[in-house]
């Protein structure tokens, strides 16, 4: 709601927080089939357009909708619903405004659909981070220390099927975090984050050389097989190595 605020000139506008019922379409369904109030009434309280109303009442609504009782609520009283069915013009006061949802402290929360992946992350950082705690772990990806530690001793129920995938790319957590955790296990153990592993390094080496070795190979085959084509268009013959053949053209 837009309410005007004049301060010499132009007009200006404040958009001011109007509250509505926690569930507003259920509410208006509950209104609807137990009082008397008008549509403009219940779509002014529940925040709805009127024409919402009127296909609730109608019941051609999209959905099917279950009645909220705003009065257990303690949304509405008695007494403001009486006072706006004997006056069509009163707009009804919410009484409570609903509780804001605050999440407590606890583990991240996971999406249904990703939490079959949580052993396949945990692996994935035993096996390629070693140095990160359960605990790190524990607030990482959104477990327990009992699953930790299972997979760890690979006397979890399913480890025959655990696959290790990175956390990030099933969604688990981001990048960003990953990183953190890593970098500060890294610390706490007296890592050096920068230290290379040889292995990896003579891997990379290896590989550079074979590409660079099989560039080589490609483009003296290909000097070759254009002196080869460059010679035959200049008309060059090429005489047969036996001794007995005798060229037909020459007597």
């Amino acid at each position: 709601m837009l309410r005007p605020l004049r301060e010499g000139r132009p007009l200006l506008f404040l958009e001011t927080r109007v509250a509505q019922p926690l569930m507003p379409h259920a509410t208006a369904s509950w209104l609807v089939d137990n009082t008397a109030l008008t549509f403009e009434q219940i779509a002014a309280f529940c925040g709805l357009h009127i024409l919402e109303v009127q296909a609730i009442a109608d019941d051609t609504a999209a959905t099917k909708l279950t009645g909220r009782d705003p009065l257990r609520a303690g949304e509405l009283t008695m007494e403001e619903i009486e006072r706006g069915q004997n006056d069509p013009e009163y707009r009804l006061q919410i009484q409570k405004e609903p509780d804001q949802v605050r999440r407590t402290k606890g583990p991240r929360y996971t999406p249904v659909s990703k939490r079959q992946d949580k052993p396949d992350g945990i692996a994935w950082i035993i096996r390629n981070h070693p140095e990160v705690s359960d605990g790190q772990i524990s607030k990482l990806i959104g477990t327990t220390r009992t699953t930790i530690a299972a997979i760890r001793d690979r006397t979890h129920w399913n480890i025959a099927n655990i696959q290790p995938k990175d956390p990030v790319t099933l969604g688990l957590c981001s990048q960003r975090e990953l990183d953190a955790i890593v970098a500060k296990a890294a610390k706490a153990a007296g890592i050096d984050p920068t230290q290379q592993d040889a292995t990896l390094a003579g891997d990379r080496e290896a590989l550079i050389e074979e590409l660079r070795r099989e560039r080589e190979t490609h483009a003296r085959e290909a000097e070759a097989a254009l002196a080869a084509e460059q010679g035959g268009s200049e008309g060059q013959s090429i005489r047969p190595s036996d001794p007995d053949f005798v060229d037909p053209f020459k007597r």
